[in-house]
């Protein structure tokens, strides 16, 4: 049967490897990415969610340097996921268990178990890709045509098990209002656990000569500061970045928050948040294939444009929507709009670095890229947006003994300040930001 798929389909045996692999490994995120942000916000930790957050993009400063250490001169690569995955699965049914067994759910203990999952899976990505990068190198395929179709299975897995998050009920809870979202992230990574093992063996330089710590880290790409335009890219990819976590904190609890209006509790976007903002993924995997025309077409500076300005729209239209008919389109809308807002960003950035910087630090000049939007903007802009959060008394906050209640009418101000932000990122970019066109200059 397998025989016939592959010669029907002319698919290698290792593309659906990989492709499961892919899968697997962004179904471990998205079960839990867009919706503990409402479940924390059902238990009292409406406040707390800009922490659960911020460690993603703190752990994302200096894990994947270690792991990636580990993996090029230790340890082979298929072995590190394997060990990431276990750690970062126990931990996270580790979290899962301890709220289903309390019957007071506290800060200290769940965030700890939860900090230590994260801090082994946001590693695997980057070494998920090496591992696949690995394989297709060793089956003679050119790994820039062919892992791409791969890489689109991973978006898939995620909306895949946002939707099982949405739509599966424990106890007459949907999973995205309950702890169970993490045991089923957990249980996923133990199986990748096992699955990354079956992956061909990856190359291990143990002889290779010692490098400085700079070197080791990627710190010599800082040079790049040096150049008045990488300054000015790398600044604002920072700012830029501040705007990628807060949807994923807080758009899931907003929806959720509409569920006290009698008007509003059994629309679509209440009980299926989660599947609605499953659109954006899906707008994401289409938004990737428009990339090279729009490069080509316009160049980096107007195409990083379009990802600012769709991030104002992406805000504003969650500030102007209601889950009734047809305030329900605008929500539709910005979860459309996302896919520029994040592909047109995320990979034209990676494009314009890979263009304008020496292969002698192109990978650490990526390193810094990644450093500056996922780890420090998106750690800096996800506790900005607590606080904007916390200051409008969207959620329900504690001062000392005294508790807060939540005003679920200031949410559209929240999203007006965000698109604020992003407006005036955008306006500034476009007045400092040089548009190289098509110049092929390459930055030492």
């Amino acid at each position: 049967m397998w025989y016939l798929i592959y010669s029907t389909m002319k698919i290698k045996p290792i593309t659906l490897k990989l492709i499961l692999m892919n899968f697997l490994e962004f179904a471990v995120w998205g079960a839990y990415l867009t919706s503990i942000g409402r479940f924390l916000g059902d238990i009292g930790m409406g406040a707390q969610i800009k922490w659960f957050f911020m460690m993603q993009g703190f752990v994302s400063i200096f894990m994947p340097t270690l792991m990636g250490i580990i993996a090029d001169r230790k340890l082979e690569a298929q072995k590190v996921l394997s060990l990431c995955h276990g750690f970062a699965g126990l931990f996270m049914i580790g979290a899962g268990a301890y709220c289903m067994t309390s019957a007071n759910i506290e800060f200290g203990p769940l965030f700890l178990l939860y900090s230590l999952s994260v801090a082994f899976f946001m590693p695997t990505i980057a070494i998920a890709n090496s591992v696949a990068f690995n394989a297709l190198s060793k089956e003679g395929m050119d790994t820039v045509k062919a892992f791409p179709p791969i890489r689109v299975f991973g978006t898939v897995g995620f909306i895949c098990s946002m939707l099982l998050t949405n739509f599966l009920k424990f106890d007459g809870k949907t999973m995205q209002e309950s702890y169970t979202q993490l045991l089923s992230s957990g249980i996923l990574s133990l199986i990748l656990c096992g699955y990354a093992l079956t992956m061909p063996k990856c190359p291990v330089n143990k002889t290779a000569d010692k490098t400085s710590l700079a070197e080791a880290f990627g710190l010599k790409a800082f040079t790049l500061f040096k150049d008045r335009q990488f300054a000015i890219f790398f600044i604002f990819s920072m700012l830029l970045g501040a705007s990628l976590q807060i949807t994923n904190g807080y758009a899931n609890a907003f929806l959720g928050s509409f569920g006290g209006n009698p008007d509003f509790a059994d629309s679509f976007a209440v009980k299926n948040s989660n599947a609605l903002i499953a659109i954006s993924q899906a707008s994401e995997t289409l938004c990737i294939l428009l990339i090279p025309f729009f490069m080509k077409r316009f160049g980096i500076k107007v195409v990083m444009l379009m990802s600012m300005f769709a991030w104002v729209f992406r805000f504003g239209l969650f500030g102007a929507g209601s889950p009734a008919f047809p305030g329900v389109l605008l929500f539709v809308l910005s979860c459309i709009v996302y896919g520029i807002a994040f592909d047109f960003f995320n990979i034209s950035g990676s494009l314009y670095v890979e263009k304008r910087t020496s292969k002698r630090i192109r990978s650490s000049a990526q390193g810094l890229f990644m450093l500056m939007t996922n780890g420090l903007g998106a750690t800096i802009g996800t506790f900005a947006a607590g606080v904007v959060v916390e200051s409008f008394h969207v959620v329900e906050t504690k001062v000392g003994d005294t508790v807060i209640p939540a005003e679920p009418a200031n949410w559209p101000t929240v999203w007006y300040v965000f698109a604020g932000f992003a407006l005036v990122v955008g306006l500034a970019f476009m007045v400092l930001f040089k548009n190289p066109g098509k110049q092929e200059e390459v930055v030492a």
